[in-house]
């Protein structure tokens, strides 16, 4: 019996480049499935496959020089400051005199599959509801997924029968691995051992696959384990059972995942993407957050290694998981972030002589600041554990989960404020973050990123506090720290509007604008619930505006190229900002450049397989459907429904979304108007903004309530 499969979508591309393949996995083990009707390919990854190649030292012991570097940096000497750092850097350990990376995720092995019965009329596609992966051509059928139930590849081809074997993926390793392949019967063990000698390395892999065939198909089941074993220990640990009973009990766990939300646009590119992107993300996340391909790898030496950046690709791929529904996705990272909690310590107290943590842009095995330069001067960039704060705060307010709050969010944000509290110079009344860093720009397009009181630092600090007092009002505790959380955010800058009436990216007015850019850090507060200081001023607000128009005239001419996902969070910030038509065409723009045939994202034009923008493009969308403010201590929710809705969708249905309370939304739109039906676990208060309109609603915990409007 064929088990049902009904792709989301169909092509006709064959290919043997694994960066244009169709994707399967459960967020440990990822399957990259692709080839033709001549051999059928599937490159194996797994979450924690990272070979060790550079080992991790000590973040550079730059608290000293503290002192010395604020003086350059207010001297305008701001290559020298950066390039001080990384003196020190070398004088304390010779390793750092080239830049360092972290180690790189890495493909563990392709299985090949020679049909006997090659033949014309190739199609593939993918399910996105159970994961599927189909490939055919005449008489030939070829379904596989990768078992959230039984962490296994399974593969089953009819049709026809067929060679199996396996091999390292092509390429050259960074440094030399030690392959074996091991045959037991039609069974295959590849291992893989690496030659890493510092403490904590991984020592190898391995990938066991099974081979069982009958008259009518070939079932194939493969796992890739970090750590060696032995090939008959590995194999007994394949999981039995047919692919039909192996799918029902996967499909059982991803189905209920995707199908959280549904979106109905007619049919327009975005709904498919949507549904394409949600996919992904779903699919790459397991005891880890997806890393920037995922949990898929075809190569030895990914772009930038394929780590975890945090310093807005992470943020990206994570962006829509509380507002579609699938909160389940969001402790992954947390737990990576138990992991590196005594880096992320060391790293304040080395570098700045400090109490709590401090977040390097780059994770991966580790999380010690190992990665800057003389012109990415990355160890100036203060703001990543705070930004990583709010994902803990919007984890609470989808959820509503009070015992997170009191035992993880509360926690982590406490010891992330302590840096701030002791970083931060507060001169004449005002503080001052400096170093600082914006995110990867150089003001005017020069090439010294060093700088001084960049915006989003105010912005994510001012975050932090609040979040930090709304947290203890709500558990009704009295905190000792209260006093100086209040005190630092009423010392916070004030924004700078530019000569242009844009909000600058940098509040010292030393540092002009450069809209040539990827990255918008300065817009951060309109990725998430906003900035009450903006939202009580009218003049910042256009200044916001002005900012975003500006960056997308950049992302909109043939001179950009680079990072989809900073179009999305741009877009994103439009849609907050209630800017439909440039919310719209970000999207567009994103659609027409960002997207292969095989519905994977891109990093730049097409080129560079890249999950981020797998998390931006539905977070955009829900932007323009659905946004909502940060609970007040009063409980009362705020909504605003379809706050950026454009004219290319007249009418649209979508079922699911999750809004801050939590609250849950299904929304249906005409040119008539608007009807919603809001749902609350608990007993709540909404304030409900619509086009043409507002009202307030009380929602009975568990009762559906229908607002109609006109």
């Amino acid at each position: 019996m064929q088990s049902q499969v009904n792709p989301s979508f169909r092509d006709i591309e064959s290919t043997e480049d694994w960066e244009r393949a169709l994707i399967s996995g459960n967020g440990r083990q990822g399957a990259l499935c692709y080839g033709s009707p001549a051999a059928l390919r599937f490159t194996l990854a797994h979450e924690d496959l990272f070979q060790p190649v550079t080992e991790p030292l000590p973040a550079p012991a730059t608290a000293a020089a503290l002192p010395r570097l604020r003086e350059l940096l207010a001297a305008d000497r701001f290559g020298d400051a950066a390039r001080a750092v990384c003196d020190l850097a070398v004088q304390e350990h010779p390793g750092y005199a080239e830049t360092r990376w972290i180690d790189p995720l890495i493909g563990a092995a392709t299985i090949t599959f020679t049909p006997a019965s090659p033949g014309g009329g190739y199609s593939r596609g993918t399910d996105f509801s159970t994961g599927v992966v189909r490939q055919q051509w005449a008489g030939v059928t070829c379904d596989a997924f990768v078992s959230r139930a039984a962490d296994a590849l399974i593969v089953r081809i009819t049709g026809t029968g067929g060679t199996v074997r396996i091999a390292p993926i092509d390429g050259v390793p960074e440094r030399p691995i030690d392959f074996s392949v091991d045959e037991l019967g039609d069974d295959l063990v590849l291992t893989g051992r690496f030659d890493a000698a510092w403490e904590g390395a991984l020592d190898g892999f391995t990938v066991a696959v099974r081979c069982r065939r009958t008259p009518e198909s070939v079932l194939l089941v493969a796992r890739t384990a970090t750590g060696l074993r032995a090939p008959a220990s590995a194999l007994a640990e394949l999981p039995s059972g047919s692919f039909d009973d192996l799918l029902q009990a996967h499909a059982a766990i991803h189905q209920d995942l995707f199908e959280r939300v549904s979106l109905d646009l007619g049919g327009a590119p975005a709904q498919r993407l949507f549904d394409a992107g949600r996919y992904a993300i779903i699919s790459s996340t397991g005891t880890r957050p997806p890393t920037l391909q995922g949990v898929w790898s075809g190569t030895y030496s990914p772009p930038w290694r394929s780590g975890w950046t945090i310093d807005g690709n992470l943020q990206a791929a994570l962006l829509a998981v509380h507002s579609t529904g699938t909160p389940e996705l969001m402790p992954p990272l947390f737990d990576l972030l138990d992991a590196v909690r005594d880096d992320f310590r060391e790293n304040a107290r080395r570098l700045y002589g400090l109490p709590g943590r401090y977040a390097p842009a780059h994770l991966g095995t580790h999380g010690r600041q190992n990665h800057f330069g003389p012109v990415w001067c990355l160890t100036f960039w203060t703001a990543g554990a705070a930004w990583l704060g709010r994902l803990y705060l919007d984890y609470w307010q989808h959820t509503g989960d009070r015992t997170f709050l009191s035992s993880r969010a509360l926690p982590y944000l406490r010891e992330v404020a302590s840096f701030h509290l002791a970083f931060a110079e507060v001169v004449d009344g005002r503080a001052r973050f400096s170093p600082s860093y914006s995110p990867e720009n150089d003001p005017a397009g020069g090439r010294e990123q060093a700088t001084v009181n960049a915006t989003m630092d105010a912005q994510v600090v001012a975050d932090l506090l609040r979040s930090l007092l709304l947290i203890t009002t709500t558990l009704g505790l009295d905190d000792p720290d209260a006093p100086r959380w209040r005190a630092l955010l009423a010392a916070l800058p004030p924004y700078r509007i530019n000569d242009a009436g844009e909000l600058a990216e940098w509040i010292d007015p030393r540092f002009p604008e450069n809209h040539e850019h990827r990255h918008c850090s300065h817009l951060y507060p309109f990725f998430y619930a906003g900035d009450p200081a903006v939202d009580a001023d009218p003049a910042l607000r256009a200044a916001a505006a002005r900012a975003v128009r500006a960056r997308l005239r950049w992302w909109l001419s043939e001179a950009s190229d680079e990072m989809g996902y900073g179009l999305a969070l741009l877009g994103v910030a439009a849609a907050h900002l209630g800017l439909a038509a440039e919310a719209y065409a970000a999207l567009e723009r994103i659609i027409d450049a960002y997207w292969r045939p095989s519905l994977v994202p891109t990093h730049n034009r097409d080129h560079m397989f890249n999950v981020d923008l797998a998390g931006g493009l539905p977070a955009l969308v829900v932007a323009m459907l659905l946004q909502s403010r940060d609970l007040d201590p009063d409980g009362v929710a705020r909504l605003r429904l379809l706050p950026a809705l454009p004219p290319a969708w007249p009418s649209g249905r979508v079922r699911g979304l999750v809004a801050r309370g939590p609250v849950t939304v299904d929304l249906d739109w005409t040119p008539a108007g608007l009807a919603a039906v809001l749902t609350s676990p608990t007993d709540r208060t909404v304030e409900v903004t619509f086009p043409g309109g507002q009202t307030t609603l009380r929602l009975p915990a568990g009762s559906p309530v229908s607002l109609l409007s006109p």
